[in-house]
């Protein structure tokens, strides 16, 4: 997904011709022309295991556009909403990550994305980067769709147990970017730096990705859909080698969330419920 940009009252999502974030030398140019006053950045790579062999692209999308777009808006005292990712974390531990917690990103991913915060913070402009997790809607690829595929192909599904976390619905993300932003739109700068620029954005609560599958696969059950698998077995990280390493614990601290910009997430049960829902209402067969 490429930046979201606000024109007098207008949304606008520009395709990637344009807003090119692989050409560089063109961005300058295309935002003069979109000339946009509000910037909502959640575009990545999000290939976690290609970006280990492809860092160069992986930096370049993560890193270096968001540096031009941050530059370009302070510039201009445009705002800008950036946001990242767990990954910049080590996962270790078992409580959640506060937002001044120290950084220290296991793979190519997470280095990318935690480049692209420092570089947003050091444009100096009016921003506030917001750290996400788990992402997933009844649209698009993530693992909420991956997991009802295979459940519909195979009658046994391994998922990886000890890495703990929040699934995070993209409309759980939108309603509570769009709630902080009502709020302070009097003076979205002074809103940002109430939290010092940096908030943490998941649905309440915690699970496992073991957990988080199997309520996929029971919510669907219950909702009357036919699934071939009959077991969602537990693994380990072990089990299930990758190229790229991923945290152990990725939940992230809500409370600055809460007590700054006073928004409480559903938890992340009530909004896989919302999804699933959706996904059915759409007829449209994963």
């Amino acid at each position: 997904m490429l930046p979201l940009l606000h024109k007098r009252g207008t949304v606008l999502a520009p395709n990637e011709t344009e807003l090119d974030l692989t050409r560089l030398d063109a961005l300058v140019g295309q935002l003069d022309e979109l000339k946009p006053d509000f910037i909502v950045n959640p575009a990545a790579y999000t290939a976690v295991d290609k970006a280990e062999d492809d860092a160069a692209l992986a930096t370049l999308i993560n890193a270096e556009a968001p540096s031009v777009i941050a530059r370009w808006a302070a510039a201009r005292k445009v705002p800008l909403v950036h946001f990242s990712t767990d990954y910049v974390y080590d996962g270790s531990g078992s409580r959640a990550w506060r937002e001044d917690d120290p950084t220290g990103p296991l793979s190519v991913y997470g280095r990318s994305k935690l480049a692209g915060e420092e570089a947003v913070r050091g444009a100096g402009g009016p921003h506030l980067v917001v750290r996400t997790a788990w992402v997933y809607a009844a649209r698009g690829v993530n693992f909420m769709r991956t997991m009802i595929r295979l459940a519909r192909e195979r009658e046994t599904l391994r998922v990886v147990a000890d890495q703990w976390g929040t699934p995070t619905s993209a409309r759980t993300i939108a309603a509570s970017l769009t709630e902080i932003i009502d709020r302070g739109l009097a003076d979205l700068p002074a809103a940002f730096d109430r939290g010092g620029r940096l908030v943490h954005l998941t649905n309440s609560g915690s699970t496992n990705w073991h957990g988080f599958a199997s309520a996929i696969l029971d919510g669907l059950r219950k909702r009357g859909v036919a699934l071939k698998a009959t077991e969602v077995v537990p693994i380990t990280t072990a089990d299930y080698p990758t190229k790229a390493v991923r945290p152990a614990n990725s939940r992230l601290d809500l409370t600055r969330l809460q007590t700054v910009y006073g928004v409480s997430p559903l938890a992340w049960q009530e909004a896989l419920a919302l999804e699933l829902d959706a996904l059915i209402a759409s007829g449209e067969q994963v």
